[in-house]
Formats: C-alpha cells, structure tokens, sequence
C-alpha cells in the first residue's frame, strides 16, 4: 500500500487533503536536512515513514486535541512527535523544547517552510523553562525513564485540567516496560502500537498516557 493510501486509511476522518499531504512533505524535508545535520541516524532515515511519521501519528489516532489545549513536546529533537501532531490538530499550540540547539534550529525551519501557526520552540532544559504549569499535555518520545518525566510533568502541567483532550503525559516508549512503570500503573494507560499500524517494527511500540492524581 502506498503512503498516501495509509494515511487516507487510518486517518480520513480526521485529516483533510492537505494535511495528508503536508505529512507527506516532512519525508523529503528531513532527508534533506539529515544530510547536513545527523538528526537520526543513516539507517532509520530510510524508514522515516513508518519509523518517525506513524510513530508520532499513533498518538493521533488514540487522542483527540482540542482549540487552545496547550502541548509541551519535550525533548522534541528535530520535532517528534509535535511537528506531525501539529499538523493533525492546527489549532492546538504545540510548543516544542530541546537542549540541543542544532535541533530546534531545524524544528523552526520546517515550521516555517510548512507555515505551522500553531507551533512555537525554544532552546531550553525542559527543568529551566518557565513559565511553569503552563500545558494541559506533555508529550515524549522516549528521552528519559518514567519516573523522570512524571518529574518534568508534574513541573510544567497546569493545574486546571482541560474542558476536553488528553491532560497528563503522553509517552511513546518501547520494549519491557514492566519495571519501569512498576509505581505508576494505577494511573497510567498503555496502547499497542502494533494494534494501530501492523507491521514488525511495532511489535514492542506503546503509546503510555499516566494521569495525575486530582491537583
């Protein structure tokens, strides 16, 4: 099946036509800056599709985001899962932060090249930003154990929970989580990747969403 067919497949009643085709664009945008910058490695780049754009988009499939819901993308690196987020849920301000400023450099550049309104950057330490408490909804993409991002969330979420949307984190992690979210299974859901997108590479890929007790 081609990539058009397979966005159109698992997303035609969220996406419109162009917003599958901004996705579309991010393929030929990154291999072209991967060249200068080393934002993913030689051998992943050749997977982009399946391995950085449905990745992301697993999370749009499970979640709706809403107009004026605000997304922290911590440890975004070159801008996953937000720019692809962004894209799906325009009016939903996506702020999109790492400590590396080689990679939010590029961030701000297909932001610019797409035209994404809803999307603003900052070189930054997810424990320096500030304001705090400021995002209904932290997002990752593995950049740290559990227990550290609970850490980092319960520094940035705002208190008063969103009239609609996801409120919490929301991690993309892989392999045996077992023990590593051993203290928070009360409050955390776990999705199957594989149970979204078929195919081998998902096979041990979650999306994890761990909620705050009442603030």
């Amino acid at each position: 099946m081609k990539k058009k067919e397979i966005l159109q497949k698992h997303f035609s009643n969220k996406l419109s036509g162009e917003q599958i085709d901004k996705l579309l664009l991010l393929e030929d945008f990154y291999k072209e800056w991967n060249q200068k910058i080393n934002l993913v490695s030689r051998k992943d780049i050749e997977f982009f599709f399946e391995r950085h754009l449905l990745h992301s988009l697993s999370i749009a499939s499970l979640f709706q985001f809403f107009k004026g819901q605000k997304v922290l993308d911590l440890g975004t690196g070159g801008g996953f899962p937000g720019i692809p987020l962004s894209i799906c849920f325009p009016e939903t301000e996506f702020m999109l932060v790492d400590s590396i400023q080689k990679k939010i450099s590029v961030v701000e550049a297909i932001a610019k090249d797409l035209n994404l309104q809803n999307v603003s950057w900052k070189h930054s330490r997810v424990e320096s930003l500030k304001p705090r408490n400021s995002f209904h909804t932290i997002m990752s993409r593995g950049v740290a154990p559990m227990e550290k991002q609970v850490q980092w969330t319960l520094l940035q979420l705002t208190r008063k929970k969103p009239v609609s949307g996801p409120y919490g984190l929301i991690m993309l992690k892989g392999g045996n989580l077992e023990e590593e979210i051993e203290d928070y299974k009360k409050s955390t859901r776990i999705y199957s990747i594989k149970n979204i997108f078929p195919g081998d590479w998902f096979a041990e890929k979650y999306v994890l969403h761990w909620m705050p007790a009442k603030r």
